[in-house]
């Protein structure tokens, strides 16, 4: 996006300076990610912010470039119970709306191939996640064709989508493997095994 896109993107956007200067109060002087699940303010209604399924945040149908911002936003993400996914600060929780999920895995390091291996990600918002037991992968077909979507846990409900490109990597690093008395294809990493799909049907997909 342009200087003068980026321009454009604030001229007449309300209060996305404001949101931006309380957000900044609320983050300051955290150590790490502000904690956001502690903090149980007002619902103040929803804003026109969308983050897209490829990862772009639009304010009002414009995309946001200054990615800065897009940082700070979110640090203070959180998808509550109803499904909903919020801008949370001690004093405000504002809706927005997400198309799939709120990041984008965009890279991933392998170290130790093998049953020991460890698998570490990066998002499109600058977040370092290691899959294992506590950041776990889940897959899912994608809607309309035998494709499959992976989904990284990254923190509370928020997930990042694994991006087309990381994707065939993670799924070369699958084996075939008997969980409960089943071969199935899986993914290892940090001692944890998460399950891609049963291996017939693996062998149906790629005939």
């Amino acid at each position: 996006m342009t200087k003068s896109g980026e321009g454009k993107a604030e001229e007449g956007t309300g209060d996305i300076s404001g949101l931006q200067a309380l957000l900044s109060r609320a983050v300051q002087g955290s150590k790490g990610l502000p904690p956001v699940e502690k903090w149980h303010p007002d619902n103040c209604g929803a804003i026109d912010m969308r983050i897209a399924a490829d990862g772009t945040w639009f304010y009002l149908g414009t995309p946001i470039g200054r990615m800065p911002l897009v940082r700070l936003f979110s640090t203070v993400l959180r998808k509550d119970e109803d499904g909903k996914t919020y801008l949370v600060t001690p004093v405000e929780k504002i809706e927005i709306t997400v198309d799939d999920a709120p990041f984008l895995a965009v890279e991933m390091h392998v170290d130790n191939r093998g049953p020991e291996q460890v698998l570490t990600f990066r998002t499109n918002v600058g977040d370092v996640v290691e899959a294992g037991p506590d950041h776990s992968i889940r897959f899912e077909q994608e809607e309309g064709s035998d494709g499959l979507k992976p989904y990284l846990h990254v923190r509370g409900r928020l997930e990042a989508l694994v991006s087309r490109a990381v994707m065939y990597d993670l799924v070369e690093l699958g084996e075939t493997i008997e969980i409960d008395g089943r071969d199935v294809f899986a993914i290892r990493s940090a001692g944890a095994t998460f399950s891609v799909m049963p291996a017939e049907d693996l062998e149906r997909a790629i005939r």
